[in-house]
């Protein structure tokens, strides 16, 4: 064991990712001596942003900002430490295959009248439809601030599924039908009730299935497009922003914050397992050989890595151990980065207030049956022939990020399966794949390949390598029924306490799951507290 002064420490924190680093700040902010240990050289996990070519910065691979909480911006002061929210004025743009798109405006007369040059009943629906989900979003916000209840807990448990009930109790019968069939239902069913188009349903229907490799029609994807809904961005329900300096700003001004409270951050520090004494967490084994003892470990990695990987597995229940084997973890995403020496030019753009409607999310979903194909090709072939593609050019917005009249944009593609058949790797067909892409958006803007002068690849597999991301999943397993609420990740086990005594989960993996959004890292922090104070740790 490592005679270091300062090996000793209430809480390590395995992973800053911005989920670890929110952990850390709340702790720091308790008295506590906090340690965070990260495996990469930078803090910040897929809230990173990097010069992936010369002169040309992008967040790697989480790239808006929308569920970061407000009360964590506010208790963390992270616009102190240099955080900068900037709202995406624009909505959605999604490519058509015959030449034409379709822009959703956040503004809803434009975006009636847009939906009208293809239905006239959509364009009538969709006050009503924004509406739905812009109050579910709001009530789902209401519940993914408060820590789930566990299955079979005692009354703390019972008590906050009472006072859950009686909030929902209260709703309107519309509302009440409206949660339950967002929770359920598939994003395509769901979808097909309010709309007769297309375009629009491709275009929501993305929503459903990002980050999540299943088909529109799969149960429960309503969820996944209603999870995507809860956060904000000053202050407005479901809308997207951008931090300057990409997602990397976030976690850095996280890492101040809680340094600048004592926490010690040290990156290029992989652990190599968790250390037990008496059947109790308390502390870590670096892969140097270095180990830091702590009364509490919390661990900010995917729930595979940490109770397969790190740690031995027969300290676990039977039953637990067997949940967590079987833990789903496959998210169908590649991640691309591109270098632009131009904007891209979309065929069927006219020229007029293009770069303004470039400042959105622009989306190659055209429609419910694409996403479909998408998803049959990748079972069967590996990958999408014709890819779900959703892009940003934050440098629409943010000039930090490339060199002056130049662009970098950022490219989220589905579905690509992480398990390929007949023995193929990724390393061998990622390049091969990556020219899919670009050709697929070169159909759509004829430039594209030609202003292309740099480009970043993270197939599933680097994902999972270099991230940590099991299965490439961006969620730290997927948002489905059984793997969400009190049941993440294990029936008995959703307030942030693990089976094993001083070993607490901190990240994604934990209720309400994955997004940038810091609170499994807040609610795993007041667990903790609470512990400490009550001695329910000892040292």
């Amino acid at each position: 064991m490592s005679s270091d002064n300062h090996d000793n420490f209430d809480v390590i924190v395995i992973g800053a990712g911005h989920n670890g680093l929110t952990c850390a700040g709340y702790l720091v902010r308790a008295g506590y001596r906090v340690k965070v240990v990260e495996r990469r050289q930078v803090v910040g996990g897929a809230a990173v942003t990097e010069e992936f070519h010369p002169g040309f910065r992008n967040s790697v691979c989480s790239y808006v900002v929308s569920l970061l909480d407000s009360e964590i911006i506010r208790d963390l002061a992270l616009e102190r430490f240099g955080l900068t929210i900037v709202d995406r004025p624009a909505g959605s743009f999604c490519l058509l295959p015959d030449g034409k798109h379709l822009h959703v405006s956040r503004d809803p007369a434009l975006a009636r009248a847009e939906l009208a040059r293809f239905s006239r009943r959509d364009a009538d629906a969709y006050d009503a439809f924004d509406r739905e989900i812009t109050e579910m979003a709001e009530i789902l916000r209401e519940v993914v601030r408060q820590p789930a209840p566990n299955l079979g807990g005692g009354l703390r448990d019972i008590w906050s599924i009472l006072k859950l009930g009686n909030r929902l109790r209260k709703l309107p019968t519309r509302q009440q039908t409206a949660l339950a069939e967002l929770m359920t239902m598939s994003v395509g069913d769901y979808l097909d009730r309010w709309f007769e188009s297309d375009p629009i349903k491709g275009d929501l229907g993305y929503e459903g299935i990002v980050g999540n490799m299943v088909s529109p029609y799969h149960p429960g994807t309503a969820y996944v497009l209603l999870h995507h809904a809860f956060g904000e961005v000053n202050g407005r329900t479901a809308a997207w922003g951008h931090a300057q300096g990409g997602m990397g700003a976030i976690t850095q001004a996280m890492a101040c914050s809680a340094e600048a409270h004592g926490a010690h951050i040290e990156v290029s520090a992989p652990v190599r397992e968790v250390i037990f004494e008496h059947g109790q967490a308390c502390g870590v084994v670096l892969e140097d050989g270095r180990s830091f003892h702590a009364k509490v470990v919390a661990a900010n990695i995917n729930p595979k890595l940490l109770f397969l990987k790190l740690m031995d597995a027969n300290l676990l229940p039977d039953d637990f151990r067997r949940r967590m084997t079987h833990w789903r973890c496959r998210s169908g995403t590649f991640r691309m980065n591109v270098a632009l020496s131009e904007l891209p030019r979309f065929a069927s753009l006219d020229g007029s207030d293009d770069q303004a409607k470039l400042t959105g999310t622009i989306n190659i979903a055209p429609s419910l049956a694409y996403l479909e194909r998408a998803y049959d090709d990748a079972k069967v072939d590996g990958w999408a022939r014709q890819p779900v593609i959703s892009m940003c050019l934050p440098s629409t917005l943010d000039e930090s990020l490339a060199p002056p009249g130049c662009h970098v944009m950022s490219l989220f593609c589905q579905h690509f399966n992480p398990e390929l058949s007949d023995g193929r790797s990724w390393d061998d067909v990622k390049e091969q794949v990556a020219d899919l892409i670009i050709d697929t958006v070169a159909g759509y803007a004829p430039n594209f390949r030609r202003a292309i002068v740099g480009r970043q690849m993270l197939s599933p597999l680097d994902l999972e390598r270099e991230f940590g991301l099991v299965g490439g999943d961006i969620f730290h397993g997927a948002l489905h029924l059984d793997q969400i609420y009190s049941l993440r990740p294990a029936a008995g086990y959703a307030d942030y306490r693990t089976p094993v005594k001083g070993l607490y989960l901190c990240g994604s993996g934990a209720h309400p799951g994955g997004g940038v959004s810091g609170l499994p890292g807040h609610h795993a922090a007041l667990a903790i507290i609470s512990d400490l104070k009550r001695g329910k740790v000892v040292a």
